[in-house]
């Protein structure tokens, strides 16, 4: 039998459809492009900002248009936020919603075994509070996976849905990522990306800090570089910062959420920090991990444009904060999507769909410039690259501070390290 996969949204998504796959293929399915006819359908769904939703939509009806009989499952976040609602697109065979993620495949394997028999009355599988989050990574690239070590958000964030998708923050336990790591490995992938909702808050569930996560994950033989995702300023300790620092298998690159440079609007969408701690620990980790001679510290912000309660004035704050205090290396932008059900939703001082345009070209210039800035400090700087790619007669790969770098095509540097000049 044939299985097809798609997958909209985040790298934690990404990572739970390739675990999801090798399952599928470990009982015997081959595994097709997501564009030919398949006897069932898996679509792993984002949430983010209505278009996200609608997206999905069309992807659970381009699936049953292209073949009929098959069956359809959805997961992921818009399957959480409104199942009942996707269970009445017609096609769709079964919704799983959060508590039964570890069981889509041997659920989805029976519902294969009488394929035929499906109709289009959807099943919806019911969610705990807190399911236990299961492990998972990405495969298919052959020199970078994405590992999943924590799930849930307990912040509730003012625009945010994710807390209610996800549920609360709970991690897998070291030993279960250390094997995870050691899989990973064993593919030959060389570097691996830690990801999570809340990345920083591992611990929850077992009692284990981040950095003992971190600590083990480093002996794993086979893994040359590490990278973390999506960590929040507050949770980014000294001793964290020093640790890396030290000389370890984690790269000078930090992707950490800011969503607003001025305090009035950190404070009221409920985030736990305010831009002199954010600032705090931008100098800290540059403190201690730039150093003459060497690549500087690549920095990805996250910023959302258009907060509801956003002025001209407090925008100003934001683009002054980043242009002139933080700097970064990059910048994440979002325009906010107003979310059924989240606190900022129901807020009167929306910020006009034309403001927020204007206001993502101004930050898109920014981030442009910031990015080639951050490029010419790096010139002339040695740093290993991790080849990745090959186009045409030239390959590709990143630096440890995540910069683009090519060089003609040889075969045998492919998914191999060498010390290059930016």
């Amino acid at each position: 039998m044939k299985i097809a996969f798609t997958t909209l949204g985040c790298k934690l998504n990404y990572a739970e459809t390739s675990t999801y796959e090798r399952g599928f293929v470990s009982h015997g399915l081959e595994v097709v492009s997501w564009n030919e006819p398949a006897d069932a359908y898996l679509i792993n769904t984002c949430s983010v900002t209505e278009h996200a939703d609608k997206k999905s939509r069309n992807l659970i009806r381009k699936a049953h248009k292209q073949a009929p009989e098959a069956l359809i499952v959805v997961t992921g976040c818009y399957a959480e936020l409104k199942s009942e609602e996707i269970a009445g697109i017609p096609g769709v065979s079964r919704v799983f919603r959060s508590a039964e993620k570890g069981q889509i495949v041997g659920e989805t394997m029976k519902l294969l075994e009488g394929v035929n028999d499906v109709t289009t009355s959807a099943a919806v599988a019911s969610a705990g509070d807190s399911p236990a989050a299961f492990a998972a990574y990405s495969s298919g690239e052959r020199t970078r996976s994405f590992l999943k070590v924590q799930d849930g958000c307990d912040n509730f964030c003012a625009y945010c849905t994710v807390p209610f998708a996800r549920g609360r923050s709970r991690n897998i336990a070291v030993a279960e990522l250390v094997k995870q790591a050691e899989a990973i490995a064993s593919e030959g992938i060389r570097e691996i990306v830690l990801t999570g909702v809340n990345t920083g808050d591992f611990g929850r569930t077992t009692g284990e800090s981040f950095l003992d996560l971190l600590k083990a994950l480093n002996a794993v033989e086979g893994v040359e570089r590490y990278r973390i995702s999506s960590i929040e300023p507050n949770l980014i300790t000294e001793e964290i910062v020093d640790w890396i620092a030290s000389g370890t298998k984690f790269l000078p690159h930090f992707h950490i959420p800011l969503q607003t440079g001025c305090d009035e609007l950190l404070k009221r969408v409920g985030r736990r920090y305010d831009t002199e701690l954010f600032a705090s620990r931008i100098d800290y980790i540059r403190s201690k991990m730039d150093r003459p001679g060497e690549p500087k510290v690549f920095f990805g912000i996250d910023v959302i444009v258009g907060l509801p309660g956003e002025t001209d004035e407090l925008f100003g704050k934001t683009y002054k904060f980043l242009a002139e205090r933080i700097r970064p290396a990059f910048i994440h932008l979002f325009p906010y999507s107003r979310r059924p059900g989240t606190r900022a939703a129901q807020w009167k001082d929306q910020v006009q769909d034309s403001v927020k345009t204007a206001r993502m070209e101004r930050m898109e210039a920014l981030c442009k410039s910031l990015h080639e800035e951050f490029v010419r400090e790096n010139h002339g700087l040695a740093s290993p690259v991790l080849w990745e790619s090959v186009s045409g007669k030239m390959m590709s790969g990143y630096t440890a501070n995540y910069i683009k770098v090519s060089r003609p095509y040889e075969p045998g540097l492919l998914n191999t390290v060498t010390e290059e000049i930016i």
